[in-house]
């Protein structure tokens, strides 16, 4: 007993001395006691103390079957009895074959290869630099096509290229001078309409400033870039039904290569497979990770039209090579884990069983709306965001130095739940295999954290 209480305390010491971790103030997670996390199983995380938490964010957003997934477990040691990892440059192996085929298989209509990377970030990267050079070397390009249309507060990755595109300053504005310029349009907020408008009597503003933006600009854009649906790390912004479509209708119309990034909305999470089956929308390039491998391996792809691919092919001295590439493309690890997957969310009619879940979950978030510091709450199938706010009738926010959803999250964890949140923005984003009985003690945990915590800032 007393070597398992001395590990921890020096796990405890040597996470603060030698980890870096992301988005996070190191300043002043020093100063907290770090929650070291050792197992899982279904929704439950445990730490090295043996103390159990619900996983309220799917372990950020990629856990969709929960933790210990026997199938997925399976899958993993059966290939490793086979190779942990075989370069796909100029080669290929059995899962990344196998799982190529099943993503095209449930994808929307027209995409029809896959780009294999391991993180949103590089998905995202590489599916600008598909559209780019698509315009530069295809018969059908345009080699003045050289620029990029994205949306204010969106969020696509941390890699410069990404970064670029990105529409959220806190995160972006630091690395300006790095960054190529792209256009911004202003995006569906509808919470805080930038043109102070009400939906659904507002005449879609944001909509109309956007299409002014992609005819005036068609002839340099090569991609316009969009999260469908729902803009995640901008705290679950959800975008007003019939916005999709008319953003991919206008991309057709203006010549413009549409990519969807799906890396945080995919795999189940609004409800359907993906955010663009919501709307029938098909995009020329769609971004896919986080949930592809259910949670378990990194694994990223990018899956592309057939003319998009057609733009690359050529002799060996025309050089339309795409020369992008990562050293775990492909790896037969998490392909593997990909297939086990995808074919939990066959087998066990994931989306289906999912639909009763989806109502209830709405039902248990009404209870927040009378909380007197929550502004609004949005959700978009198992994707939540609760936004709290100093005043509730001007909208008012917090000042940044009370961390107001910090604290949240801190109380939620003494009562058993950990969940993040984005700036007082309050995520619930739990794994799809949640029960409704877990869903009843998320909800309860978190409303009972922002009542103690926003009654104690009143209080102050």
């Amino acid at each position: 007993m007393e070597a398992i209480e001395e590990r921890n305390k020096q796990l405890e010491i040597d996470d603060i001395k030698y980890i870096w971790h992301p988005f996070t103030q190191m300043q002043g997670y020093v100063r907290e006691k770090p929650l070291i996390i050792e197992e899982g199983k279904g929704s439950i995380l445990r730490d090295i103390y043996g103390n159990e938490y619900l996983d309220g964010v799917s372990s950020l957003w990629t856990n969709v079957h929960g933790h210990g997934k026997e199938k997925l477990d399976r899958a993993i040691k059966e290939q490793l009895g086979k190779i942990a990892h075989s370069t796909l440059l100029g080669l290929s192996n059995v899962p990344a074959i196998i799982c190529a085929k099943k993503l095209i298989k449930i994808a929307p209509e027209g995409l029809t290869r896959v780009f294999y990377s391991d993180n949103g970030s590089t998905a995202m990267e590489v599916a600008l630099k598909m559209a780019f050079q698509y315009h530069q070397q295809s018969p059908d390009g345009d080699s003045g096509k050289t620029k990029f249309i994205s949306f204010k507060n969106d969020y696509h990755g941390d890699t410069i290229g990404s970064v670029s595109i990105g529409g959220i300053d806190l995160f972006h504005a630091t690395y300006k001078a790095l960054l190529f310029e792209s256009f911004k349009a202003e995006s569906p907020y509808c919470y805080r309409c930038a043109f102070g408008k009400t939906y659904s009597s507002c005449d879609f503003d944001c909509l109309n400033q956007v299409e002014e933006l992609m005819k005036s600009h068609a002839h340099e854009v090569a991609a316009l870039v969009i999260e469908p649906l729902v803009q995640g790390a901008a705290g679950i912004l959800v975008h007003p039904p019939g916005y999709l479509k008319r953003i991919r209708d206008l991309c057709t119309t203006c010549g413009i290569i549409m990519i969807a990034d799906e890396v945080a909305v995919g795999f189940g999470k609004t409800g359907k497979m993906f955010a663009c089956e919501h709307e029938g929308v098909a995009p020329d390039i769609m971004a896919l990770a986080k949930g592809i491998s259910g949670g378990y391996l990194p694994l990223a792809a990018t899956l592309t039209n057939e003319k998009i691919y057609e733009g690359f092919l050529g002799e060996y001295e025309e050089f339309k090579t795409f020369f992008h590439g990562h050293t775990y493309t492909g790896n037969p690890l998490a392909c593997a884990a990909t297939i086990a997957n995808l074919e939990v969310f066959e087998e066990e009619r994931t989306l289906e069983k999912l639909q009763g879940k989806i109502e209830y979950f709405k039902n248990r978030l009404q209870p927040f709306n009378s909380l007197s510091h929550v502004g609004e709450v949005r959700q978009c199938g198992f994707m939540v965001g609760i936004e709290l706010v100093a005043d509730k009738e001007s909208k008012e926010q917090f000042p940044v130095r009370d961390r107001i959803g910090h604290h949240v999250i801190l109380e939620a964890r003494k009562r058993g739940l950990i969940i993040r949140p984005l700036g007082d923005v309050i995520i619930l984003m739990p794994p799809l295999s949640i029960t409704t009985d877990e869903i009843d003690r998320m909800c309860d945990i978190t409303c009972e954290s922002i009542r103690v915590v926003t009654e104690k800032k009143k209080n102050m």
